[in-house]
């Protein structure tokens, strides 16, 4: 077994051990996802993923990438008691605990769908209807505005404006405000990472 893998393994274990000591049922109730024969069924950017004590399976029953594993187990034990109301779109920066990552946003979030759909407004229309993305009910001043329901009660909003002769493409990518109630600043920033891994596969 590789270093690699034997991280994986360790981790992965570590959040098994963790998600045994919930009540599984109250956190998926709590945060609008399902229970199917004891697993929580969790709908995230347009897959389903089933998550229990005894591990955690994409629909063909394999295993997902480790960081799909953290985002999933974190959010399942951080199910805030009570459902916040914070609805205002708020930038990555603007939560807490995102100071060190704000860099890898810029780069990895906003700057990779930048440097892979600037000039292709219709790629990334079929990529965004690829991951269940759909138009907001705001109107912003964007050539383009998505809003995903990467999970239950974390939705994420794209807006992006094209290149032209004046300026450059331009990519912000928003959540609302109370999505540091349900995952830490590190799992937000995995969870923009994915969309734009995501979005940039989908063609």
């Amino acid at each position: 077994m590789t270093q690699e893998a034997a991280v994986f393994d360790e981790t992965y274990n570590d959040y098994l051990s963790r998600l045994a000591a919930i009540d599984l049922a109250d956190a998926a109730a709590c945060l609008g996802a399902t229970m199917d024969e004891g697993l929580a069924v969790i709908p995230f950017l347009n897959r389903t993923y089933r998550v229990s004590k005894e591990g955690i399976e994409r629909d063909d029953g394999q295993r997902p990438q480790l960081g799909t594993c953290v985002i999933l187990s974190r959010y399942l034990l951080m199910c805030p008691l009570n459902e916040p109301i914070k609805m205002a779109w708020a930038s990555y920066r603007d939560f807490k605990d995102s100071g060190p990552l704000t860099t890898y946003w810029a780069n990895d979030v906003e700057g990779a769908i930048v440097e892979r759909f600037a000039g292709r407004l219709d790629d990334l229309a079929r990529a965004a209807e690829a991951l269940g993305g759909y138009p907001p009910e705001e109107e912003f001043p964007y050539d383009a505005c998505y809003r995903f329901d990467a999970l239950p009660k974390i939705p994420m909003l794209l807006l992006f404006n094209d290149v032209d002769e004046e300026f450059p493409a331009k990519c912000t990518v928003l959540f609302q405000a109370s999505a540091e109630d349900y995952l830490d600043g590190e799992c937000l920033g995995m969870l923009g990472a994915q969309l734009a891994g995501r979005l940039a596969l989908a063609l």
